[in-house]
């Protein structure tokens, strides 16, 4: 399988972490929390947490204080087909392709529900065939790209599909929530809204870098479950996000890199390029520990998470996408991003 072209995309609204501080101060959800809570807050939005921004889906910013299943849910109805067609747009150019060429459309998202799927939307609007197949996948959490690729490439290896389009869409700010849980407060000040799109075939496309899904693998840990997850209170999702994440998740992605190398046969030092989900800065450095690697190995990941927040699962579209751009060495890269389950998954890529 190869990636024939990407594209990103984010809400044209992006606001500096110290503006949500200034924001939050005045709002009316903020007096019903604790002087604890009040610290957490503005330690996160106002101290050195690898965040500068976050591209967000309200006008005005305000707008995240409107905390009722419906406005949550409209939010999402409303710019998760709108970004996700977005990002799908610039893949579908940057690869050259034509959206009649699609064999197949799979989207991935955790942060909202539509029945009909995002997939019935997007194909109307992209002008997809009505023949399409068309795939929708929930509850990966920041995970998803992977599995998404993973099902693309069962699809184009068994020959039903030349083409397929490959779509993560997030809208975080429709999954807020706030109360005295420190983990649900971390969370309203770290992920951003966004989506990522690759169009993905069986052969190379001429006259462009070249960039081969080559060796896979992922693990599950149930036994995790607990420290990162979605649950529900009053009709709405609340992020479960414990402090012991970041070791949890280097752990794991350490192990699945070292596992994935032996099997594929490869040595370390062959590794080029890294391709890591960003989670956030202490998670960066967690993965920077377990792996050995320098500040300029996350380099890309370290740009996406200060500009962007954390996108979940559209991340790592953006950080392939800034490494590509730049004169990253041809060569083995390694992809990983983990999130709910606990779940975490890696592969190689071939760059020439």
């Amino acid at each position: 399988m190869f990636f024939l072209g990407l594209g990103t995309a984010a809400p044209s609204t992006r606001y500096e972490q110290r503006e949500c501080w200034d924001a939050l101060r005045q709002s009316a959800p903020y007096a019903q929390l604790t002087p604890r809570s009040h610290a957490i807050l503005k330690k996160v939005l106002c101290g050195d947490n690898g965040i500068g921004s976050r591209h967000l889906a309200l006008d005005p910013l305000t707008e995240v204080f409107d905390l009722t299943p419906d406005a949550l849910q409209a939010r999402f109805a409303r710019h998760a087909p709108a970004l996700a067609v977005a990002a799908a747009q610039r893949a579908l150019q940057d690869a050259q392709s034509s959206a009649e060429e699609m064999d197949a459309v799979i989207i991935s998202t955790c942060t909202g529900y539509l029945c009909p799927g995002l997939t019935s939307y997007v194909t109307e609007q992209l002008g997809l065939r009505t023949d399409i197949f068309a795939l929708d996948l929930v509850g990966q959490g920041c995970g998803a790209a992977l599995p998404n690729f993973r099902a693309a490439e069962a699809i184009l290896t068994a020959g039903r599909a030349k083409k397929v389009l490959s779509i993560c869409v997030e809208v975080c700010s429709a999954a807020f929530y706030l109360d005295n849980d420190p983990g649900v407060l971390i969370s309203a000040c770290l992920f951003g809204d966004g989506a990522g799109a690759a169009v993905l075939g069986n052969g190379p496309l001429a006259n462009c870098r070249c960039v081969k899904w080559r060796h896979t693998a992922s693990r599950l840990v149930p036994a995790e479950r607990e420290t990162l997850r979605f649950s529900h209170k009053n009709g709405m999702l609340r992020n479960i996000l414990l402090p012991q994440v970041p070791q949890i998740a280097s752990g794991i992605a350490a192990q699945l890199f070292t596992d994935t190398l032996a099997e594929a046969k490869v040595p370390r030092e062959q590794i080029n390029g890294w391709i890591l989900h960003t989670g956030g800065r202490n998670v960066i450095m967690a993965l920077r520990d377990k792996l050995k690697l320098s500040a300029n190995d996350v380099r890309h990941s370290s740009a996406v998470l200060h500009e962007f927040g954390n996108i979940s699962s559209p991340t790592v579209y953006f950080v392939l996408d800034r490494a590509l751009r730049e004169p990253v060495p041809a060569g083995l890269w390694w992809m990983s991003a983990f999130g709910a389950g606990f779940s975490c998954h890696g592969a190689l890529l071939e760059v020439s």
